[in-house]
């Protein structure tokens, strides 16, 4: 079965880096655009970034200037570059792939900022 498996998250101090991996399993990237939401507590779903089957790529305002969404064919993964994190950046990231009807999602994982 076709899945997405983030990887990369874990606890940093502000001002720090993570940098964030969507793996995909019996499916090729290459195919999708693909997107990195996030969620953070009592808040909505946000775009954080999105790259196109073309590597045409956008940004949601708050991570402008500081996120880099990337992809790698030969590994079959996309990867989300983060710097100068700051504790509003603290949420669950999910990797999602999406062609006209179709979605993947994959189950998150954790970006915590804190002193």
């Amino acid at each position: 079965q076709a899945r997405l498996v983030e990887s990369g998250g874990g606890t940093v101090e502000p001002g720090g880096s993570l940098r964030l991996s969507c793996a995909g399993s019996k499916m090729l990237l290459s195919r999708y655009n693909m997107v990195w939401y996030r969620q953070a507590p009592g808040k909505e779903r946000e775009l954080v970034a999105r790259i196109g089957r073309e590597n045409d790529r956008t940004y949601g305002d708050p991570v402008k200037g500081r996120f880099t969404i990337s992809r790698n064919n030969a590994q079959n993964t996309v990867y989300l570059d983060m710097s100068d994190l700051t504790p509003e950046d603290t949420a669950v990231y999910s990797c999602n792939a999406n062609l006209l009807r179709t979605n993947y999602w994959g189950r998150g994982t954790q970006v915590t900022v804190s002193p």
